[in-house]
């Protein structure tokens, strides 16, 4: 090529523009790491912590911070970290983009080959995921066990959900336990504390203690309960999933004041206080079969162990016994307390229950049923909370925010008692004792001052 020739290309070249050249990943890196390195280090303002609302959710368990915090970093490193982070960035993109191809078929790719293309492209809309089964909650975060209350009779705390007072039970093989949450009834797996499975629910029985019910393979609430009728619903024990309603009739109006209106007995019926009278349901053919009458309004009701008989509370009160084959009136007995009996138990012994509200509240043992010979057994726990005794292992459990006690079915004698402290001159509370058949114990836990609820396991002495 000659002087002319040559002259006449350069002149082409720079009258003709090259095309664009794409911008890379290094061209960034390298902007951005010269950019970081004539900067100033800025302190970042503030340290707050992240507002919580007290008692909102669970907490998050703390991670470890910085060794020191307070010293940034030097200026030097500035440009490679600038650099490493637009290479991590980078491939943190490229890893999504073979997620997201991987999950929307094997566009581009043979049975057993590798995709040709990184990102799958479709101009047809995908059809999103079926909604989710009412039964089936969240996963919640599972958190290591807690000592809780001192180690009160070896007190873990196993989860941080709050729950409500008097809710807890327990499925027959001990692997659930179910318990009301506000909005939800939950099913919690008994070994880790995770809430596994929820429904929506809310109590009809607002201002008394409400418990689910256990009953071969389904756990009954209670989702209506007023004027002339209550009604229940079933959901299986594994998925919590929908098991069928039961309306049950009552004669004449449903109690005011009602405080455990529905149990089950060992011949796996549900016994429900409907008006005067206690009505007796198949939860298999969720069918009304059996009505006993009664003298009065039921505000509480409990089957004896080994069925046969059932105990009412009525009014304020009376308590009665009925035999379950025959409807007959076994026994009748009175105790003026100033308030109605509810929460009752039958035991080998006699009838357990509760009288008064808050701090005048107390737990009560009435040997064969005989209120004349009544025993106060325990203090009600105030603060807007239950003392609601309980029965299993072997022993009647007795909750509250003052002590913690195990007592004996036969007697009514309390046969290990031991103080439940307070957090900085606040109460902190252990009720609804919960024994399952593998003889793991549980309750539900509250700590207001410390805004700390809900299940937690005990290691009851021997003596109980």
């Amino acid at each position: 090529m000659n002087t002319e020739e040559r002259q006449l290309a350069e002149m082409l070249h720079r009258v003709t523009p090259e095309p664009p050249r794409r911008v890379t990943v290094e061209d960034i890196a390298f902007r951005l790491a010269n950019e970081a390195g004539t900067r100033e280090y800025r302190k970042p303002r503030g340290g707050r912590r992240e507002h919580r609302e007290p008692g909102a959710g669970h907490r998050e368990p703390r991670g470890r911070g910085p060794r020191n915090p307070g010293r940034p970093w030097n200026r030097s490193w500035a440009p490679a970290l600038a650099a490493a982070s637009v290479f991590v960035v980078a491939g943190a993109t490229a890893g999504v983009a073979t997620l997201v191809s991987s999950h929307h078929g094997h566009a581009g790719s043979t049975a057993d080959g590798p995709p040709t293309s990184s990102v799958a492209v479709s101009s047809t809309p995908t059809t999103g995921p079926s909604q989710p089964s009412a039964s089936t909650g969240p996963t919640w975060t599972q958190f290591p066990p807690e000592q809780v209350a001192g180690g009160t009779w070896g007190a873990q705390l196993i989860n941080r959900q709050a729950f409500t007072p008097g809710s807890l039970a327990v499925a027959p093989d001990g692997s659930s336990l179910y318990a009301f949450s506000p909005g939800y009834l939950d099913r919690i797996n008994a070994a880790t504390g995770e809430v596994v499975n929820e429904v929506p629910y809310t109590s009809p029985l607002q201002n008394f203690p409400n418990r689910p019910v256990v009953a071969g393979t389904t756990v009954w609430v209670l989702t209506s309960y007023s004027g002339t009728s209550a009604v229940l619903a079933g959901y299986s024990l594994t998925t919590l999933a929908p098991a069928g309603t039961v309306t049950v009739p009552a004669s004449g109006q449903l109690p005011s004041q009602p405080q455990g209106v529905l149990a089950s007995g060992s011949d796996g019926s549900l016994y429900v206080a409907a008006g005067s009278s206690v009505a007796v349901v198949n939860p298999q053919t969720r069918q009304v079969t059996k009505r006993i009458s009664v003298s009065g309004q039921v505000n509480s009701l409990a089957v004896a162990p080994g069925g046969g008989r059932v105990a009412v509370a009525v009014g304020a009160f009376q308590l009665k016994t009925y035999d379950l084959a025959t409807g007959a009136q076994l026994s009748s007995s009175s105790m003026n307390f100033g308030g109605a009996g509810g929460n009752l138990i039958a035991t080998s012994g006699g009838v357990w229950g509760t009288v008064g509200v808050g701090m005048t509240q107390r737990v009560w043992f009435a040997p064969n049923g005989d209120l004349s010979q009544v025993v106060m057994v325990s203090a009600g726990a105030g603060a807007g909370l239950y003392t609601v005794p309980t029965s299993g292992g072997g022993a009647v459990w007795l909750g509250g925010s003052r002590t913690l006690a195990c007592a004996n079915p036969d007697t009514g004698q309390v046969m290990a008692r031991t103080a439940i402290p307070t957090d900085r001159s606040i109460v902190e509370y252990f009720g609804n004792v919960t024994v399952a058949s593998n003889g793991r114990t549980y309750a539900l836990y509250q700590n207001q001052a410390a805004q700390q609820s809900g299940v937690a396991t005990l290691v009851p002495p021997a003596r109980c």
